[in-house]
């Protein structure tokens, strides 16, 4: 009986699954975060915008889940991200037809969100342990086809959860007992001071980087405001972004930049310095990143950013990330481009080989300009997986059309 039971629930719930995915994601910008965390901040209105949004998003990467090659779906780390996507889609999907009259409605919906978002905490890492268990058990076919599909499939995967976490991060942060910074809209600082969010990140990346190698490199600061021309050390660029998501992309280049320099020059000499260039322009703040950490050869560029071709060794838990300096799964560039395009940006590498390196990131000035990029599933996107030629890079906008509207 209970097995009946079990079948009929996945059964109903792979039907809402397939209902759900037939809807294109809402894109959002800042500019429409901040409106809803301030003009129009209700509970009532985003829990009804909530548990129509997240069972979408969710669905539509789910299906595509289903779609990646068997030797990655097959992996035991894989099959358990499946089981924590179907549980968080399962429980939202209970409210759908819950009346906003009651007063309990409310309370259970923040409950279940806050524990779908401790559900997903190590979904990073776990999804890079079933790419791990994959390459360990050997890979067969076409190995480079192979890359080309789970490279799609991770840099979707991995945007769809940003986005989904960004949503959760908001409402909580608005309509629940989470603290937040007064000057803060939920996870948005209307006046994000770009070179202290960069400064935080050096200093930790700094005590990372003594610890492991018991030298690093200083930094010197500077902003240029482009419109006017002027520089200078104390001057500071503000705009309207989410500091975590800034600092999460700095903390990992400067990471890589002094390991880069260290490694380059020896632990005890005297290191060159980091050079960090913040520049406020009419569409973009650029901030760029420079190492003299001996650069790095042009046909190993776009290798860093590859999910499949991370030399880091295999940590033995995903908490030894945190514990362990400058180690891990070797996501961090991948990843932090990703955060970067997440609202219209981009991070990318220039490099000197023989010399050093330019981190760039380019984050857009307006709000209203920095737009969700998300994965959406279709026939188009089901094709990259099924069909004999190598995929490109989706999240070239280049190539996007307007995705804001439903069906």
């Amino acid at each position: 009986m209970r097995l009946m039971v079990r079948l009929f629930a996945a059964a109903k719930a792979t039907k809402l699954i397939d209902h759900y995915s037939q809807f294109h994601p809402s894109v959002l910008n800042i500019q429409q975060f901040i409106d809803f965390g301030t003009k129009n901040a209700s509970p009532k209105n985003s829990f009804l915008f909530m548990r129509k949004e997240l069972p979408v998003r969710l669905a539509n990467i789910m299906k595509e889940i289903l779609l990646l090659p068997e030797q990655l779906l097959n992996m035991p780390s894989v099959q358990l991200v499946q089981k924590w996507y179907m549980q968080s889609f399962v429980e939202i999907v209970e409210f759908e037809k819950a009346s906003t009259d009651d007063s309990t409605v409310l309370a259970r919906f923040n409950e279940t969100l806050d524990n779908m978002r401790n559900r997903h905490k190590s979904v990073v890492e776990t999804m890079a342990e079933g790419v791990m268990e994959m390459k360990e058990n050997g890979l067969s076919g076409d190995v480079n086809l192979l890359d080309s599909r789970v490279q799609y499939f991770l840099d979707r995967f991995y945007m769809s959860r940003i986005s989904i976490r960004m949503l959760i991060h908001q409402h909580l942060m608005l309509f629940s007992n989470l603290d937040n910074h007064p000057q803060h809209i939920g996870s948005i600082d209307p006046k994000c001071d770009v070179l202290s969010v960069a400064e935080d990140a050096y200093d930790n990346a700094r005590f990372l980087c003594e610890q492991y190698y018991t030298n690093a490199p200083l930094c010197d600061f500077s902003c240029h405001f482009g419109h006017n021309g002027t520089s200078g050390s104390e001057d500071r660029i503000t705009m309207t972004y989410v500091p975590s998501h800034l600092y999460h992309m700095l903390f990992e280049l400067f990471k890589n930049a002094m390991r880069a320099v260290v490694e380059c020059h020896g632990e005890n000499a005297k290191l060159p310095n980091i050079q960090v260039l913040v520049s406020k322009g009419r569409e973009d703040v650029t901030i760029k990143l420079s190492d003299q950490g001996g650069g790095i050869c042009r046909s190993e560029i776009d290798r860093l950013f590859n999910y499949m071709y991370s030399t880091a060794p295999k940590p033995p838990s995903p908490d030894a990330i945190a514990t362990t300096p400058l180690a891990g799964y070797g996501y961090g560039l991948p990843l932090s481009r990703l955060y970067a395009k997440y609202f219209n940006g981009d991070l990318w590498l220039n490099s000197v080989d023989g010399f050093g390196s330019d981190a760039m990131i380019a984050l857009k000035v307006f709000p209203c300009d920095a737009s969700e990029l998300l994965p959406i599933y279709n026939k188009t996107s089901s094709l990259k997986y099924t069909s004999a030629t190598q995929v490109g890079d989706w999240s070239d906008r280049q190539g996007s059309v307007d995705i804001g509207k439903r069906k």
